[in-house]
């Protein structure tokens, strides 16, 4: 009996886990495009952070919403597309965040954060995600010979590497980061999340900061004052990066990020992808840099700590 309530148990929280990773990948496909891909860090978020005896149910919650989208596009883009379509990307993935947890696991026994374990995750996911979509545009390609003359699956290749690199690097840190001050705390309540200096942070002057040169690079006809502003986004990043470390950069990263990609107006725009390209940059080097402070921060004595 207790063997079959257990195993009731876990098929339950399968079918949970599945369902809400299936509503948030819905939502965050919907957000997403080419050069922007929401849906990586999610992906990744999970592989990272959900046990490994629950992968099926990540499985789950991303075949279903795949395979719906392969059957409403068939007629479209041809059966070979859908095929390729109705595999969820997570799947593919597998292979490479596996040995990663097992070889050299996302936290180090001080409990601080292995960015480079991370890093390296999300470039290896990132070119998976590349080629395994750039095969899947080339079957709706060869299956619609001549329908889109001006797609370059090239061109495409480089767009969702760009795309899956910084899509990941928008949510994955600070899911990450969240989940740690989450597992800190000895409650969560809104006066303890109000208390904090980084949520202070956000909503006194990086979220306004971060909306105004958003609001600025859409409203003006000047090319060379709507690439200023949005490479302006970078400096509330390097600002949260001092004041919070990592945890600074994860957040900031993803507000920056945001905004640049609400100034889009054109797919595959050369002068937004420029921006994205330099933002995934910083991201990742400030968060190199943010992961080696907490680790000197973590081994530091209590007489060294006391004279900060």
């Amino acid at each position: 009996m207790n063997g079959s309530a257990a195993n009731r148990a876990t098929w339950t929280q399968q079918f949970a886990i599945a369902a809400a990773y299936a509503a948030c990948y819905e939502l965050a496909r919907y957000l997403s495009f080419s050069h922007w891909m929401l849906t990586a860090g999610l992906r990744l978020a999970c592989l990272l952070l959900v046990p490994v005896r629950f992968w099926p149910a990540l499985i789950l919650g991303e075949t279903l919403p795949a395979f719906e989208n392969a059957l409403l596009n068939e007629p479209q883009f041809g059966g070979a597309w859908a095929l390729s379509a109705a595999v969820p990307m997570v799947l593919l993935w597998l292979p490479v965040v596996r040995p990663l947890r097992q070889r050299r696991p996302l936290y180090a026994a001080d409990g601080t954060l292995r960015v480079g374990t991370l890093l390296t995750a999300t470039l290896g996911c990132t070119v998976v995600n590349a080629v395994a979509t750039c095969l899947t545009l080339e079957a709706a390609l060869l299956s619609n010979i001549g329908a889109w003359p001006e797609i370059s699956v090239g061109t495409y290749f480089w767009a969702y590497m760009l795309g899956g690199y910084l899509g990941a690097l928008t949510l994955t840190p600070t899911i990450l980061a969240l989940h740690e001050r989450a597992h800190a705390a000895a409650h969560i309540s809104f006066a303890s999340v109000w208390r904090s200096r980084l949520a202070r942070d956000l909503v006194a002057w990086a979220l306004p900061v971060c909306g105004g040169l958003a609001w600025v690079a859409l409203a003006t006809d000047e090319e060379l004052l709507r690439q200023m502003a949005r490479l302006a986004l970078l400096f509330p990043v390097f600002a949260l990066a001092l004041r919070h470390g990592w945890h600074g950069t994860a957040v900031g990263g993803m507000l920056a990020s945001v905004a640049l990609a609400a100034t889009g107006t054109t797919l595959l725009d050369p002068a937004m992808i420029r921006c994205q390209a330099v933002l995934a940059l910083c991201i990742s080097g400030t968060l190199i840099i943010g992961g080696r402070v907490a680790r000197r921060a973590a081994h530091a004595t209590p007489a060294a700590r006391a004279s900060r």
